[in-house]
């Protein structure tokens, strides 16, 4: 293989998978400086809490400039992975987990429901055990229903990019990169080791965050990635880690991957063991944490070979659906048959 192969697939007429990823780096960062010259520049964000602060108050203008601000992230990456997507990959975005039709409202409801139900099981045991005790609720009267809907915003935002990032751009490049090294199997599951690595980096300068918080973490993506992996699209994983984090923090007064929500329905008061409940980082980093997430793993498999009579990786995870001639080439899953390989 000569240097410009090992840069360049000329079956694929794209870039190979570590360019596709190193150039979506490239065009994150320049969004990334343009956002914030023209944010600074103008001052609206400071403007915007100005205002809101005269006219609402102090504690709700706050909560919705943390919002823009998320915003404004989950817009540049969202925003970097559509140009990425279609110039360099020579995909849409819907390619990359967001064909939205029917199936993927039905995955997105059962994502949903799944985040709160193992949130819910996780406080129900913590809370049967004595190794947390509600010591009270917010008063509704104190702004809470402004902050709260402030609050779904920013995990709904949260959510989508960070899963549009770390599964639907880099699993997916990754598995199509090694899928003819190293085979299709071998390929989706290197490739979700590196998606959820990845994303438990990026939580590890979180406060609280240890050593232990972070293998967690990438435990939690391993989660999502099976939802992503097993159905081909993203609302299984984006409708899980919303409520996931909702609940944990929005509803049972938990810390979110070391983070603190000011605004919860319950608060609560956690004195178990630190290995069990995770501390002050949240439950994703006690073995309650970890043992919701091989529940949610098991749920997620039952639920792929409810909705489509088999478990196996999806094959639009590994088979790139390229743009030829400003036309898309699909996928017809619903004419593939899994091989005895792909079943698990």
């Amino acid at each position: 293989m000569g240097p410009r192969a090992l840069l360049w697939n000329d079956d694929e007429r794209r870039p190979r998978a570590l360019l596709r990823v190193a150039l979506l780096v490239v065009v994150t960062v320049l969004l990334t400086v343009g956002t914030s010259l023209g944010v600074g520049a103008t001052g609206s964000i400071r403007a915007l809490q100005g205002a809101l602060t005269a006219a609402v108050g102090e504690a709700v203008a706050a909560a919705v400039g943390t919002v823009v601000s998320i915003a404004l992230v989950g817009g540049v990456v969202s925003l970097s992975v559509v140009i990425a997507g279609r110039y360099v990959d020579r995909r849409r975005l819907r390619d990359f987990g967001f064909r939205l039709d029917r199936d993927w409202w039905l995955d997105l409801g059962f994502g949903l429901a799944l985040g709160a139900g193992l949130m819910t099981l996780v406080f129900g045991v913590s809370l049967a055990a004595g190794w947390l005790r509600v010591t009270g609720t917010l008063d509704p009267r104190d702004d809470f229903v402004a902050r709260f809907l402030v609050l779904i915003a920013v995990f709904l935002v949260v959510g989508v990019y960070e899963e549009l990032l770390a599964r639907g751009y880099l699993l997916t490049n990754a598995a199509e990169g090694l899928a003819g090294w190293i085979g299709r199997r071998g390929a989706v599951g290197v490739a979700v080791l590196c998606s959820s690595l990845v994303f438990g980096l990026a939580h590890a300068n979180n406060p609280n965050a240890t050593t232990l918080s972070t293998a967690a973490i990438v435990l939690a993506g391993g989660m999502l990635a099976a939802g992503y992996v097993l159905t081909g699209e993203l609302a299984v994983p984006i409708g899980l880690h919303i409520t996931w984090n909702l609940f944990q923090g929005g509803v049972y007064g938990f810390p979110v991957s070391g983070l603190g929500v000011d605004t919860s329905l319950l608060v609560v008061e956690v004195s178990g063991p630190r290995l069990l409940t995770g501390g002050n980082f949240g439950p994703e980093a006690g073995l309650l944490g970890v043992g919701a997430m091989a529940v949610g793993t098991v749920a997620i498999a039952l639920w792929a070979r409810w909705r489509t009579g088999h478990v196996g990786i999806d094959p639009s995870v590994t088979t790139p659906d390229l743009r030829e001639t400003g036309e898309e080439r699909e996928v017809d899953s619903d004419r593939w048959e899994p091989t005895p390989g792909d079943r698990e």
